[in-house]
């Protein structure tokens, strides 16, 4: 059947980068919503089209300068989100986009905004955004073929200092972030901590390995080894201000505090500081005094389990 004028102008097909000129926004974002679309997939270094792409209308294209490609329906009909959670009109970008930035898959990325509490998986696969996500400027999307919710986040979200934190230990590397404050209010925060760890070095080896600060911190540390509970010693919190926690549990994104030197007033001050950051960024807190330490067994287990984490 010989097309319509009309229909035939329909029927245009372009190229992915010259679609993204369409959509006004980067070939790389445009190829990463495709992925998460569903609309294409990786195969020997290629972009390929899956069956759902070629449903809407996707295509191969062949020249002799670029040979064979993938070619779209001018008017596709993707729809673009233009503005993040906060209100922010910015570009938007995948985990897949996140990940070419830092060299990481798109699950290494997920897993690491996961440990970061800015995400959590859904029920039923997929990536929820969390009140701390929608801080960073994340907004829930949803696959529209397959239901799957995944987020997509301000472009901005590649300079976060807490990300690249995040991932330059996981690479074994040291952070190239530095302060952002220029007025001095991180690095005060800073000095203060450091001050802190130079007055209470750590020097009490755990079953584990860890080397703590005080008695307290071996039996707190000691108990969750054995409690097979998977813990860090002194994680930094997920935030612009320099702070560590005690303790930190992935799952259940819990922290514990143990509060202890009750006579010192300048470790009250920092001790107030601290409870006044965890209830800012809305943390899980656990706060362990001396009574809850010598009576674990009977406490630990049921704070835990607030938060979603067994003991035994």
């Amino acid at each position: 059947m010989k097309l319509t004028q009309d229909e035939s102008y329909c029927m245009k097909l372009i190229s992915t980068t010259a679609l993204s000129r369409s959509l006004s926004i980067s070939a790389k974002e445009l190829f990463a919503l495709l992925l998460e679309l569903g609309f294409i997939s990786k195969k020997d270094k290629s972009w390929v089209l899956t069956s759902d792409g070629k449903k809407k209308g996707g295509a191969y294209k062949e020249s002799q300068q670029y040979g064979k490609y993938i070619v779209w329906p001018e008017d596709i009909g993707i729809e673009i989100p233009k503005t993040t959670s906060n209100g922010d009109s910015t570009k938007l970008i995948t985990a897949t986009a996140i990940g070419r930035k830092f060299e990481l898959s798109p699950d290494k990325v997920n897993f690491i905004l996961s440990e970061l509490g800015w995400v959590k998986k859904g029920l039923k696969g997929g990536w929820l955004i969390t009140d701390q996500g929608k801080k960073q400027g994340g907004i829930q999307a949803e696959n529209k073929k397959s239901g799957i919710p995944y987020i997509r986040w301000a472009e901005s979200i590649t300079d976060s200092k807490s990300l690249n934190e995040t991932i330059s230990l996981m690479k074994g590397m040291e952070s190239t972030q530095g302060t952002k404050d220029q007025n001095g209010q991180n690095g005060q925060n800073e000095k203060e901590d450091v001050g802190f760890r130079d007055k209470f070095e750590a020097k009490h080896r755990t079953t584990d390995g860890h080397f703590v600060r005080s008695k307290a911190e071996i039996i707190i540390d000691n108990w969750l080894y054995m409690a097979e509970i998977v813990h860090a010693y002194e994680r930094k919190l997920p935030i612009e201000e320099d702070v560590y926690s005690d303790f930190y549990i992935p799952t259940g994104k819990v922290y514990i505090e143990y509060w202890g030197y009750e006579n010192d007033p300048k470790y009250q001050l920092r001790k107030q500081k601290k409870i006044e950051l965890y209830k800012k960024y809305g943390f899980n807190l656990i706060e362990l005094q001396d009574k809850e330490v010598q009576n674990l067994d009977d406490i630990l287990p049921k704070l835990l389990l607030k938060y979603g984490v067994q003991a035994y």
